[in-house]
């Protein structure tokens, strides 16, 4: 499990939000940044990006994600699946330690190192060490308020942030 982070995803229609905490921790006991942007657009704002894991490693992701993305036209399950493959066989790629979940407004997807690309039954999606927090708050959200994927990403996340020592309250929330 990444320690340090925590990225929330939730998708209803054909809107999407993702939201990420700013914590940055070192080791096991040491937070060094308070304000890390975790969460990013990509492909002309119509690809949202979230990552926990190791830094420089995640965003080698998102760039190579954005590359993918590029070579086919915006088809994020396609350049998703793409990413997931390359990340695998490549022996350099397959050593970078992170977690990805990337979102149109088509489709919610989790990737990850070992090839997986998981589109959630319900929508959303966690990564991170406070993701299993965050996940069950963002399903009661969802289930139980008429609040829109932004509002439930981040409430979701201060949830989290007030339980797990690896997320903290500074969130930032991308959405389509």
């Amino acid at each position: 499990m990444f320690q340090g982070t925590t990225i929330i995803a939730v998708k209803k229609g054909d809107r999407v939000a993702i939201a990420g905490d700013g914590q940055v921790t070192f080791g096991n006991s040491t937070v060094i940044k308070h304000g890390a942007r975790k969460v990013r657009c990509l492909y002309e704002n119509k690809v949202i990006a979230g990552y926990a894991g190791a830094v420089a490693d995640a965003l080698t992701l998102c760039e190579k994600l954005e590359a993918k993305l590029e070579n086919y036209q915006g088809n994020l399950i396609r350049a998703s699946v793409e990413l997931a493959k390359e990340w695998r066989t490549d022996r350099v790629l397959r050593r970078l330690e992170a977690l990805l979940l990337a979102a149109s407004k088509e489709a919610l997807l989790l990737i990850s190192g070992t090839g997986e690309v998981i589109e959630p039954d319900d929508n959303i999606a966690a990564v991170g060490s406070g993701a299993p927090y965050a996940l069950a708050a963002a399903r009661a959200l969802s289930r139980f308020t008429e609040l829109e994927p932004g509002e439930i990403a981040r409430e979701a996340l201060k949830i989290a942030s007030e339980i797990c020592v690896f997320t903290n309250d500074r969130i930032i929330v991308e959405e389509l």
